[in-house]
C-alpha cells in the first residue's frame, strides 16, 4: 500500500484503505475480511501494518489523555521518590533537578509520540524497528528491544504495586499514631493482594476500562491542587525562597556536592517514564495516529510543569529534611502531610496518593497485558499461542493479563531476601524502558527510513531525537550507581546485575532457538485489490503465525 493510498490531502488524517484482507490464523485457518466494512483505524491496522483487528476501539480524547497522565502518577510517584533528591542535595536538588531532567524526559516523550503517530500498533516502539532498520537487522534489534521493554514494564508495575503497599501501610501507621511497625514481609503480602486486585480490574472489558480511566485525570488534578493549597495555608513555619531554590545539603556520602546533586535526576526519571504505554493501547483508540501522540506529549508536559510546581510547594513546607527522611513510615512526603495537616489530613492525602498509584497500576497493567499480547502475536514470547487468546466475553487478552500479574508478584518476592535487591529491580524500570525507546529512535536517525505520521516535529525532529538518546545515556550511568556511600551489601545498587542477567538470558534464548523461528513482527493479514492481485504491504516480509 503506497503513501498516496494511505493519505488524503489532510496531513492529520489517513484515507481509509479499501479492498479484501485474508487473515492467516494461528492454526492455519484463513478468513477474508472486507476493509470497507471496518472503521478507518482497523482498516489501517490491517492494510498498512498487517495485523488482524481484535480489540474494540473505545478510547477517545479524554480517556486517552487520562490514560497517559495516569502512567506517571505524578502526585503518588513524587511521594515515593522525594527522598532521592533530598539525599542528593536537599531542597535545591528537588527543584532544579526536576526542571533540568524533565526537559530531557520531554525530548524522549516527544520522540516517542512521533514514532507512535507513524506506527500506531499495540507493539509500541518495538514494532517500529521493522520499519526503521535494514531488513537484516530487524530480527536481532526487535528481539532485544522487545525483551528490554517487557522487562521495564514488568519492573514498573511491580515497583508501583510495592509503592502502593507502602503507601497504604503508611496510612494505617498514621491511624495508629505510628505504633504500627511496617515490615518487609507485610509489605510484600499487601503488594501481592493489590496486584491480584489490579489483575481483576484488568479482566474487565475495554468499555469499562475506558469509563474508569477517563475519571482519573480529574481526580488527580483535584488532589494535586487541593493538597498544594492545604500545605501552603496550613504549614505554620515555611522555608523562605532563598532556602528552597539555593540550599544544597547533600547527605548521600558522594563528593563533590555537584556529583551528589546528579542523583536528584532519579525522581524525575522514575516519574516521567513509560511514555509508550499509550502506544500499547492504540488498537483500542479511535484515530490513534492523532490521539495517542497528542495524549503522550500533553500528558508529559502536564507532568513536567505540575511536578516542578509541586516540588516547590513541598520544599517550602517540608520543615527539617533530616527529620522527614527519618520518618518511621519511610514516606517523607506522607510525613510532611502529617506534620502540616495533622492526623486526619495526613491520612486523607496519603490515601489519595494510594488511590492515584493504584490507577497507575491499573493502566500500566493494561499496557503490559497488551504488550504481552502484541509480542506473542509476533512469536517473541514462549507460549505465544496462549497469550494471544482473546476472551469472548470481555474482548481482552485475559491470559496475557494474568501471566503479567504472576511475574509482577514473583519479581517482588525477591524483597523477602533483600530490600537492596528488590530496589535494584525497581531501578531497572526507567533504564530498560528508556533504552527500548532509544533503540528505534537511533534507527530513525541512522537509516533514514522514517515516514512521519500526522504528529511530527518537522525540522526540530532530529535535534530532539539526538538529545533524547544522549540524555538517556547520561542518566543510565547514574541509575546503575549506588545512591549512597559508603557502599555495602545493603546500599549496593544491583540494577546492573539484574540487567546483565536478563539481557544474557535473552541472548542465550536467541542463539539457542529464537533466531531459528523469529524474524521480526509478523503479518497476519494480506490484502488483495479487486483484480485479485496482492498490493505491497508496508513491511517487505510476509509471515504467518505458527
Amino acid at each position: 500500500m503506497n503513501d498516496a493510498q494511505l493519505h488524503d490531502g489532510n496531513p492529520h488524517h489517513r484515507r481509509k484503505s479499501t479492498g479484501i484482507i485474508e487473515v492467516h490464523g494461528p492454526d492455519g485457518q484463513r478468513k477474508t475480511l472486507n476493509l470497507a466494512e471496518m472503521n478507518d483505524a482497523d482498516a489501517q491496522l490491517a492494510a498498512q501494518f498487517g495485523y488482524k483487528p481484535v480489540f474494540k476501539r473505545e478510547f477517545g480524547y479524554l480517556s486517552t489523555f487520562s490514560f497517559a497522565v495516569s502512567i506517571s502518577g505524578l502526585f503518588a510517584t513524587i511521594m515515593t521518590t522525594f527522598s532521592f533528591p533530598l539525599y542528593a542535595g536537599g531542597s535545591a536538588a528537588a527543584v532544579w533537578c526536576w526542571l533540568i531532567s524533565g526537559a530531557g524526559c520531554m525530548c524522549i516523550a516527544c520522540s516517542v509520540a512521533e514514532l507512535v503517530s507513524a506506527y500506531p500498533t499495540s507493539g509500541g516502539l518495538y514494532f517500529t524497528i521493522s520499519r526503521l532498520a535494514p531488513r537484516d537487522w530487524v530480527p536481532a534489534l526487535s528481539w532485544i528491544t522487545g525483551w528490554i521493554n517487557l522487562l521495564g514494564q514488568v519492573a514498573g508495575v511491580a515497583s508501583s504495586e510495592y509503592g502502593a503497599a507502602q503507601m497504604l501501610l503508611a496510612a494505617v501507621s498514621m491511624g495508629r499514631d505510628f505504633n504500627y511497625t511496617i515490615t518487609t514481609n507485610t509489605t510484600i503480602g499487601v503488594m501481592a493482594a493489590l496486584t491480584v486486585l489490579t489483575g481483576s480490574v484488568n479482566s474487565l472489558s475495554t468499555y469499562w476500562m475506558e469509563k474508569m480511566t477517563k475519571t482519573y485525570v480529574i481526580f488527580h488534578v483535584l488532589v494535586l491542587v487541593s493538597c498544594s493549597i492545604a500545605l501552603l495555608v496550613m504549614t505554620k513555619t515555611k522555608h523562605d525562597a532563598h532556602y528552597v531554590f539555593t540550599d544544597v545539603e547533600p547527605t548521600s556520602g558522594w563528593s563533590p556536592a555537584g556529583f551528589s546533586f546528579l542523583f536528584g535526576f532519579l525522581s524525575v526519571s522514575w516519574t516521567m517514564t513509560d511514555y509508550d504505554a499509550t502506544a500499547h493501547i492504540t488498537e483500542e483508540i479511535n484515530e490513534p495516529e492523532v490521539k495517542a501522540p497528542w495524549a503522550i506529549s500533553l500528558a508529559m508536559l502536564f507532568t513536567y510543569i505540575a511536578g516542578f510546581l509541586f516540588n516547590i510547594v513541598l520544599c517550602f513546607c517540608m520543615g527539617d529534611p533530616a527529620e522527614i527522611l527519618l520518618s518511621p513510615i519511610v514516606q517523607p512526603v506522607a510525613q510532611i502531610f502529617y506534620n502540616s495537616l495533622g492526623k486526619a489530613g495526613g491520612i486523607f492525602f496519603t490515601v489519595c496518593g494510594f488511590i492515584i498509584i493504584k490507577f497507575v497500576c491499573f493502566t500500566a497493567m493494561q499496557a503490559l497485558g497488551r504488550t504481552v499480547f502484541a509480542f506473542s502475536r509476533d512469536r517473541l514470547i514462549p507460549g505465544h499461542n496462549i497469550w494471544t487468546q482473546i476472551n469472548s466475553k470481555t474482548g481482552t487478552p485475559l491470559y496475557a493479563v494474568w501471566v503479567s500479574v504472576f511475574f509482577c508478584i514473583a519479581i517482588n518476592l525477591i524483597g523477602l531476601g533483600s530490600y537492596a535487591a528488590i530496589a535494584g529491580v525497581f531501578n531497572i524500570c526507567a533504564i530498560a524502558l528508556d533504552w527500548s525507546y532509544c533503540i528505534p529512535i537511533a534507527c530513525k536517525l541512522m537509516f533514514g527510513k522514517f515516514e512521519p505520521g500526522p504528529w511530527h516535529m518537522g525540522v526540530f525532529s532530529k535535534y530532539v531525537n539526538a538529545w533524547a538518546c544522549l540524555w538517556t545515556l547520561f542518566v543510565s550511568i547514574i541509575f546503575i550507581l549506588p545512591t549512597v556511600r559508603p557502599v555495602t551489601a545493603l546500599t549496593m545498587n544491583y540494577a546492573s546485575v539484574f540487567l546483565v542477567f536478563i539481557l544474557g538470558c535473552a541472548a542465550i534464548f536467541w542463539y539457542i532457538s529464537g533466531r531459528k523461528y523469529y524474524s521480526g513482527p509478523v503479518i497476519e493479514a494480506e490484502g488483495y485489490e479487486s483484480n485479485g492481485e496482492a498490493p505491497a504491504l508496508d513491511g517487505e516480509k510476509k509471515a504467518e503465525l505458527a
